[in-house]
């Protein structure tokens, strides 16, 4: 004898029940995709000096980029008005990310195109070297720093919606004024607490020689692998950047001849290292007396005593920068 069919009311909970249990799994493999691959959504915040100038949330993704750009234009010497610049220029053309299409042949953070000369492709989806080829081209433009965003981007990027990139500078200025160190304890991140096998104390420092070239890590012998091409010589010695197997410790030094203070360039490595630390695994960063953590529901610098290492042997102030256990 046939089962006697469910009666209206009963299908109508099996229907909520289904979809119910459909919307649990598409969350679940969301969330699953989001911790694997650093997050697509916001992750990340930068705030501005004093929290009462507005606010910027991107993702891992885009931080890293934003990071590199600023770390290449700090290490070209230049100010932080051309780092605003170009990630105001980022952000219209990619959204901070590293396309690998585009309109025609246009690749990369800054759309650049093979067949316009701004390189190989391959150059070009190098986020350090599309970088420095874009500041290259805007240290050219006569009296940059003095012209509106969109009139300085224009210059360089020839686009056919100039207009565009004004509307980027807010959060480009916030960006900068983070990525560039001036702003301190304005920028987090939630990250990813953990390990992977391809990050570590090693990784860390190949990507800070990507970004910052090799002299960041490698002063007075310290080892370092990968890089973005030669670097200038430091112009005072110090000891270079150390690892206990879990914390890379960085001796704050300027010496670049860009103008900025000791206290800057800390807050610049410290920030590029919470902007990185989805990618890398970075639990913690420690500088100046403040410390990050990985995973903290609010992710704000939080004030700590003197026993994190904030300074080296040779009594110069360092960033420590701690990865997954």
């Amino acid at each position: 004898m046939p089962e006697p069919s469910p009666t209206p009311k009963r299908r109508g909970r099996l229907l909520r029940s289904g979809a119910a249990l459909c919307v649990l799994l598409a969350v679940a493999g969301y969330l699953t995709v989001q911790y694997l691959t650093g997050g697509t959504g916001p992750g990340c915040e930068v705030v501005a000096a004093g929290r009462d100038g507005g606010s910027y949330e991107f993702t891992p993704e885009q931080a890293v980029n934003a990071a590199t750009i600023a770390a290449v234009g700090t290490g070209r010497g230049m100010p932080e008005r051309a780092v605003t610049i170009a990630l105001a220029t980022a952000l219209q053309e990619s959204d901070l990310r590293n396309l690998d299409h585009g309109d025609r042949d246009s690749l990369g953070l800054f759309q650049q195109r093979p067949s316009q000369g701004w390189g190989t492709a391959k150059e070009i989806m190098d986020p350090a070297y599309s970088a420095g080829v874009f500041y290259r081209h805007l240290d050219k433009v006569d009296g940059y720093q003095r012209l509106p965003v969109t009139v300085a981007a224009q210059r360089v990027q020839r686009s056919g919606f100039p207009e565009a990139y004004a509307r980027h500078e807010p959060d480009a200025a916030l960006l900068s004024a983070a990525l560039t160190g001036r702003a301190a304890a304005t920028l987090t991140c939630q990250g990813r607490p953990g390990i992977s096998p391809t990050t570590g104390p090693d990784a860390v420092r190949a990507a800070l020689v990507r970004d910052f070239g090799r002299e960041v890590v490698q002063v007075a012998g310290a080892e370092a692998g990968g890089g973005r091409g030669a670097s200038p010589a430091p112009t005072a010695p110090a000891a270079g950047a150390a690892t206990d197997g879990r914390t890379v410790t960085l001796p704050v030094r300027t010496g670049s001849g860009d103008g900025r203070s000791t206290a800057e360039r800390g807050w610049q490595l410290a920030h590029w290292a919470v902007a990185n630390a989805s990618a890398l695994h970075i639990e913690r960063v420690a500088y100046a007396g403040r410390e990050w953590t990985a995973g903290v529901t609010e992710g704000e610098w939080r004030a700590v005593d003197g026993k994190n290492g904030d300074r080296s042997a040779g009594s110069a102030p360092t960033v420590r920068i701690t990865t997954g256990r």
